[in-house]
C-alpha cells in the first residue's frame, strides 16, 4: 500500500521552505545515551574498531555502581553509555519510543576503512543503501555509517 499521498499531505501541512524555516531552538545533540552490558567490550568496539575516542568515564549519578562513559563522535557530539549491573536488562528490542538506529556521518574514505575494520573484527554489514552501511553494535544496537555530510542525505539537503 502506497502512502505517498499521506506524505505529501504531511509535507504540505508541516514542512517549511528552507529559506523561510526558522532556526532551531537547539544547539545540537549533546549526547545520546545507550545501554551497555559490558563496559570493556563497548570501549573495545567504539574506540578500538570505530575509532571514536573515549572522552570520559565516571559513576552514574542516578544509580550507584553504574558506569557512565562517553565517546567523541565528531562535531562536538558525544555518544554515551550506561551499564546497569544487577538489573538483568533484556536484549536490544525495537519498540515504540526506542531507537531504530544511530546514523553517524563519515567521509567515504573513512567509511571504507571502518568497514574493513568491522569486517576484520567479524562484524557483519547487515544492509547497504547508496552511501550507507548498517551493522550492529556489541549489544545489538543498529548503527549506520553514512558517507554524506551533516545536513545532507543521498544528495538531498535536510
Amino acid at each position: 500500500m502506497s502512502r505517498h499521498h499521506e506524505w505529501e499531505a504531511l509535507r504540505a501541512q508541516h514542512l517549511t521552505d528552507r529559506a523561510e524555516r526558522p532556526e532551531s531552538s537547539a544547539r545540537g545533540v549533546h549526547h545520546l545515551a545507550l545501554l551497555s552490558s559490558d563496559v570493556e567490550a563497548t570501549i573495545d568496539f567504539y574506540q578500538g574498531i570505530l575509532e571514536f575516542p573515549l572522552t570520559e568515564l565516571f559513576e552514574n549519578r542516578d544509580y550507584e555502581g553504574s558506569t557512565h562513559f562517553f565517546f567523541d563522535i565528531g562535531n562536538g557530539n558525544q555518544l554515551a553509555f550506561f551499564d546497569f549491573p544487577d538489573l538483568d536488562l533484556g536484549p536490544y528490542a525495537e519498540v515504540l519510543g526506542s531507537m531504530h538506529h544511530l546514523a553517524i556521518s563519515v567521509t567515504a574514505e573513512q567509511q571504507a576503512r571502518l568497514r574493513s575494520r568491522l569486517e576484520d573484527a567479524g562484524v557483519d554489514i547487515v544492509f547497504e543503501h547508496e552511501t550507507s552501511i548498517y551493522f550492529n553494535g556489541p549489544d545489538g544496537e543498529r548503527l549506520e555509517l553514512l558517507a554524506d555530510p551533516l545536513g545532507h542525505m543521498y544528495g538531498t539537503d535536510l
